[in-house]
């Protein structure tokens, strides 16, 4: 049944405030009176402030007129409404408001039907997902929308067509930037499409689209193009590309794009993934370079070249079993230094594939594995070492107690063919691996005392072995049996601690020393040189050795709390911008990343609670003395030696001849709070007497304000092998810094810079600027790159590249600088 509530004809009659209607009996205020109800249509209330009058089912109304129906509010200067057909004229700040999706339409005049909500609004300015609260606008949609138009088409519930129109996401008042478009149609919940539009910024044309799509709600994954990107670069000339994105069902989408580089040619670059369960995936990644060529030393040289990448991991594989891989295709290491955008990714010079089947059944594992390790010495075609796993067979325990007894038992065993190929050297195709290895340890703990002897062995059968001539060797078609006893005895005697009755800057302190102790020794390797070296499984070698170390650890308990300890987890902090609008989206503290919400993410220390316990300290100090300074034969003078032993104690190789002593390894690492952090890796060689490694990492963050650096320093052994085509110098010495101010969803100015220096070549080879500046609604990011990767490499890169990103909020960003290569 169908209510309406209508004015009285008295001139002087002025209703009370209009309640919106329900479908019960409403309570009349004094004046109203009830006319006989329509056979069909749509409730109403009516409200108005000025004399009216009534002609059959049509009523003029005039000063501050209102029609409340379901949600909705339609609100003009006057109203000619035809209560039989649901029609309504309005003119004079017509206002319709209300609906689920908070509409706010404001013009000059309209004629607006109620029943089928369908009407013409000329001078148009709407909003829609904005709601007014109080003098501020509340956000009730993740993707708002304002729009003006000459005339707005009201076709549907759920569509406008609004002409001569302009489109934002911003204040609606000062928009910052709008799309200004020929023809717009909204479909409300879904998307608006914009027709011939130009970007302007602060009403300055900027750029021209065709057609540009825009979610007016979240709907997901859409297929459509990208917004292109452009950009600068001394070597490539002007950049410009685009992609387009399929959505080709719920689990599985597709970027296919191109880039043009004006002096180089076209760049091809395309991804495809899958989900097909919460915990599975596969991603396959492509990249590559058409390259007309680039003038190195008066010749054209190309550097182009493609890169495929494939990951996936799918953990519910029959059987139980877990699959995973990780495959790279690199066909040119040149392509990389040219053309990759990341410095550590293009000095790179490793290109790793592996994929395995693992099945882990009550303490027992079983792998199938196949594997492929690249590392290119230079960027001479060919000039490159290949070792291959296809396909390895592994199969291992964890330690096992064995009956009753206080004995634990282990195993491994595998069962392989591996190749390995460089210059000068090549196996004949694969080579049968067999190696298996049974253990026992037996732990003791007295008193605070910990003892564990352990004793294994191990067998390894190769179908080929390599016979030394001075240089790489020389394959041979003979098989070789490495059979080892291992045994070792570690000794652990109790911690020796102290808890400082006074505090330090708010700190109770503990201090304690954790000496250690490891005797081993491997016996019955005589035919190490005749080893091919495929992996760590070939280097182990005799020896008698003992390992000291000692740790020193500061604990530190903090006695009152730093920082913001406020309970941020699930916290809903609703932040006001500078154009007063609020966003209602429930956002944890310190996570507040949208341009509508400009938190102050990551600004506030971290928190730490009264009673936290925090490791201030640690600095571990170790040194292996060898009893068999030879290692039974397996140092070769003059030659860099990587045996086990010396592996498993430092990544620095530093056994050129036969020695009783290592190097001093310290590993030190400072932590006072969250935002401090110091790592210092050191090795100091007692027999050369210099420092072998340094290694330094510094972190440091004070409101806004970041730094961090490292410094990496090698001094290597000396030795320069006749078949590298590149010269060896005899130090490595080079400094990272990177300061900044801010972050990347800071409301203001954010700014950063990063540099790599060469000491030895006296070279920058990399330097990064990047600054940034958001609005409520737009954010603009600049940025300067330079490489120089002209080195021991050659003179292959020197390239001055200028990006930027233009980032609208709820649209999308512009540009060529991407948000996972921000500094900040």
């Amino acid at each position: 049944m169908a209510l309406s509530a209508s004015v009285a004809t008295r001139p002087d009659f002025r209703p009370a405030a209009a309640q919106t209607s329900q479908p019960f009996e409403p309570r009349l205020p004094p004046g109203v009176i009830r006319e006989p109800l329509p056979a069909s249509g749509t409730p109403v209330e009516i409200d108005a402030t000025g004399p009216g009058e009534k002609a059959g089912p049509v009523y003029h109304l005039r000063d501050n007129v209102q029609i409340s129906y379901r949600d909705y509010r339609l609100a003009a200067d006057d109203i000619t409404y035809n209560e039989d057909t649901g029609e309504a004229v309005a003119t004079g700040h017509v206002r319709l408001t209300g609906g689920p999706r908070d509409e706010n339409i404001e013009a000059a005049r309209a004629t607006y039907n109620i029943n089928s909500e369908t009407g013409t609004f000329t001078d148009v300015h709407a909003t829609l997902g904005m709601a007014a609260r109080g003098g501020h606008v509340l956000l009730s949609t993740p993707n708002p929308l304002a729009f003006t138009g000459v005339v707005v088409q009201r076709t549907g519930p759920d569509q406008f067509i609004a002409r001569n129109a302009t489109v934002t996401t911003c204040d609606p008042l000062a928009p910052a930037w709008t799309f200004a478009s020929a023809r717009v149609v909204i479909n409300v919940g879904h998307e608006a499409g914009l027709h011939n539009s130009t970007f302007r910024l602060h009403r300055i044309p900027a750029f021209y689209l065709p057609y540009v799509r825009r979610p007016v709600e979240s709907l997901g994954r859409q297929s459509g193009f990208l917004l292109p990107t452009m950009g600068q670069s001394t070597t490539k000339g002007t950049t410009f590309g685009d992609s387009f994105y399929w959505a080709i069902n719920r689990s599985m989408d597709a970027t296919i794009g191109g880039e043009y580089f004006s002096r180089r040619g076209w760049a091809q670059r395309g991804e495809f993934r899958i989900r097909p369960e919460p915990n599975s995936f596969f991603d396959l990644v492509y990249s590559g370079v058409l390259d007309r060529g680039i003038q190195v030393g008066g010749q054209t040289q190309k550097q182009g070249g493609e890169e495929v990448r494939a990951t996936g991991d799918d953990p519910g594989l029959p059987l139980g079993f877990r699959g995973v891989a990780d495959v790279d295709y690199l066909s040119s290491f040149l392509y990389r230094l040219a053309f990759s955008e990341n410095f550590s990714q293009a000095v790179n010079s490793e290109v790793k594939s592996v994929g395995f089947l693992s099945r882990d059944l009550s303490g027992f594992s079983f792998n199938i594995l196949g594997s492929r390790y690249q590392n290119f010495e230079s960027t001479t075609s060919g000039d490159l070492v290949t070792i291959l796993h296809a396909p390895t067979v592994e199969s291992q325990a964890t330690a096992r107690q064995l009956g009753g007894s206080r004995v634990f038992w282990s195993y491994s065993a595998a069962a392989e063919g591996v190749s390995r190929s460089e210059p000068g050297f090549s196996t004949s195709g694969l080579v049968g691996r067999f190696d298996f290895s049974p253990g026992a340890a037996l732990p003791l703990i007295a008193r605070g005392w910990s003892l564990q002897p352990e004793l294994s062995l191990r067998d390894t059968y190769y179908t080929e072995q390599l016979q030394p001539n001075g240089a790489l060797g020389v394959l041979v078609n003979n098989p070789v049996n490495r059979r080892a006893l291992e045994s070792a005895f570690e000794l652990r005697p109790p911690a020796v601690s102290r808890v400082f009755v006074r505090s330090l800057a708010g700190w109770r302190i503990k201090h304690s020393v954790e000496p250690r102790a490891v005797y081993r020794y491997v016996t019955g390797i005589n035919n190490f040189p005749n080893v091919i070296r495929f992996d760590a499984r070939d280097l182990l070698s005799d020896t008698n050795e003992i390992e000291y170390a000692v740790v020193n650890r500061i604990y530190g308990k903090r006695l009152r709390a730093s920082g913001n300890c406020a309970a941020r987890s699930g916290a809903v902090q609703p932040g006001i911008n500078a154009q007063g609008i609020l966003s209602a989206a429930a956002v944890p503290a310190g996570d507040q990343n949208s341009v509508f919400n400009p938190g102050q993410a990551g600004s506030a220390p971290a928190c730490e609670s009264q009673g936290s316990v925090r490791e201030l300290v640690r600095w571990e100090l170790a040194q292996k003395a060898f009893f068999d300074p030879d290692f039974g034969g397996a140092v070769v003078n003059g030659r860099r030696n990587v045996l086990t032993t010396t592996a498993d104690l430092t990544g620095i190789a530093f056994l050129t001849e036969p020695r009783h002593f290592s190097p001093i390894i310290s590993r030190l690492r400072v932590q006072t709070s969250a935002s401090t952090d110091v790592q210092w890796n050191l090795d100091y060689d007692t027999k050369k007497g210099r420092i072998s490694g340094s290694t330094v990492f510094a972190t440091w963050r004070l409101g806004e304000f970041f730094l961090s650096g490292n410094q990496t320093f090698f001094h290597a052994p000396g030795e320069i092998f006749a078949t590298s085509p590149l010269p060896i110098t005899p130090e490595f010495n080079q400094f990272r810094v990177l300061l900044g101010y801010g972050h990347l969803d800071k409301h203001g100015l954010t700014a950063a810079g990063s540099i790599g220096y060469d000491k030895v070549f006296n070279t920058l080879q990399y330097g990064t600027l990047q600054t940034s500046y958001n609005w409520s609604c737009i954010g603009l990011s600049f940025e300067y790159r330079r490489f120089s990767l002209n080195t021991a490499l050659g003179a292959v890169r020197v390239e001055n590249q200028f990006r930027f990103a233009l980032n609208l909020a709820n649209i999308g960003t512009f540009g060529n600088l991407r948000r996972q290569e921000r500094l900040f």
